[in-house]
């Protein structure tokens, strides 16, 4: 037991409430602009619902999906809950204020990265879609943990399913390219850093595929071009970021081709 105060549900997709006492104010404005997407990583549910909701473990989330589907809320939506941690976007450093984080039962790369059951990725998806429609959150700011703190955070990770959330209106995607191609030059990694700075990234521009190039092209890859991720800018992550950039920004303002 937590000694955390009880809340009602948020919205109707709540099975359960399981009080965290792990939360604040949110800062800023105050009204979430942002989902963010995790997996738990850790042997199963329980295990991380009793280390969400321990005082000790300093962190939280607002709702964590079984892998039957059922959903718990453990942080009303109004708090600030504690899931991003260090983290960037958009220029925004305290993704915690600013989004509502919701944890996916799975083991993640420590427990040989599991697929996502059907039911599981159905209960994400109506979640989703319950929350973006309430606070009116654009496709642009569904995020992975890993697109907000590239190097220290995997997850949700390369398995999980994202074309399916954007088919269902959760965010953004495209096709991803055939992996290969050739080795970048300069201009091929300069205008990918751009493009990814573009899109959120914390990213320099530099043109060098330094270590930390490679950690956010890598961070890209996990999430759009899953097939290989090396944090390498070939011919295939530059077609798909390209193609990305068209999506979010329209194909007059999408910049320049990505070549390798």
């Amino acid at each position: 037991m937590t000694g955390a105060a009880a809340f009602a549900p948020d919205g109707a997709r709540v099975g359960s409430v399981r009080p965290s006492p792990n939360h604040g104010e949110r800062l800023g404005p105050g009204r979430p602009d942002a989902l963010v997407l995790h997996y738990t990583g850790m042997r199963d549910g329980a295990s991380a619902v009793a280390w969400l909701c321990d005082p000790a473990s300093g962190v939280s989330c607002h709702y964590v999906v079984e892998e039957d589907g059922a959903v718990l809320q453990l942080v009303p939506e109004a708090r600030r809950a504690w899931h991003a941690g260090r983290s960037f976007w958009a220029g925004d450093t305290d993704l915690n204020s600013s989004s509502i984080g919701i944890e996916i039962v799975n083991g993640g790369h420590d427990f040989g990265l599991p697929g996502f059951p059907d039911r599981q990725v159905e209960a994400v998806v109506d979640l989703c879609r319950d929350i973006l429609a309430r606070h009116g959150i654009a496709p642009e700011r569904v995020l992975a943990h890993s697109d907000i703190a590239p190097g220290r955070k995997q997850d949700p990770g390369e398995r999980f399913p994202w074309r399916r959330l954007a088919e269902a209106g959760v965010g953004l995607w495209v096709p991803p390219a055939e992996d290969g191609g050739a080795e970048p030059d300069v201009a091929a990694v300069a205008a990918a850093q751009a493009g990814l700075a573009r899109l959120g990234y914390g990213i320099a521009v530099t043109g060098l595929e330094d270590a930390a190039s490679r950690t956010v092209v890598a961070s890209f890859q996990r999430r759009y071009r899953p097939a290989r991720v090396d944090g390498v800018v070939d011919a295939a992550t530059g077609d798909t970021l390209a193609r990305l950039l068209a999506l979010r920004f329209g194909p007059d303002r999408a910049g320049p081709p990505i070549r390798a």
